[in-house]
């Protein structure tokens, strides 16, 4: 079972004067809600998680929807054989998730994990699933957070893109 969460920072907190109902791309993805993610196998206990308190918490679940649904580009489906690759870079420094897709299988590691580590294994289908249902409860609970954020319609363009499966 795929388990993914987050934890916003009290070190990096979003500027006060911030208008989320006009903010732009750019501020939603890179400058606002900032804080740590993880991507957990629960079933082998076992997560990939970044512990540095400025990764972009919406920008993270954003891209992680990307990207499974670039690795579902080939027409054969979970049929194919040929692996799909993506990677997931973390703006401000050089480590990135990495992302291999196989058959109806993806493995997701991380640069920063040990080599001798094996990575995490989803089926595609369900990792699909959860990024989704990720990217709507993170969404909800910021729309909480921050008034006007809801009404922003990059926000409703996100939500329509990635409809919950």
């Amino acid at each position: 079972m795929i388990d993914l969460g987050y934890s916003l920072s009290r070190r990096f907190p979003d500027p006060p004067q911030t208008d989320y109902r006009t903010a732009d791309v750019r501020a939603l993805r890179h400058d606002l809600f900032c804080g740590d993610v993880y991507l957990a196998d629960t079933e082998a206990d076992r997560e990939v998680s970044t512990a540095w308190g400025w990764v972009p918490v919406l920008d993270f679940a954003w891209a992680l929807c990307d990207i499974v649904e670039r690795l579902d580009r080939d027409p054969r489906g979970s049929r194919s054989a040929t692996p799909v690759f993506a990677e997931l870079d973390f703006t401000e420094s050089t480590d990135c998730m990495l992302f291999e897709r196989r058959f109806g299988w993806v493995e997701v590691s991380a640069d920063w994990m040990p080599a001798d580590e094996p990575p995490l294994t989803f089926n595609h289908a369900e990792l699909r699933r959860e990024a989704r249902d990720f990217l709507h409860d993170l969404i909800a609970d910021l729309a909480d957070m921050h008034e006007g954020l809801a009404d922003n319609p990059i926000i409703w363009d996100l939500q329509s893109r990635f409809p919950r499966v």
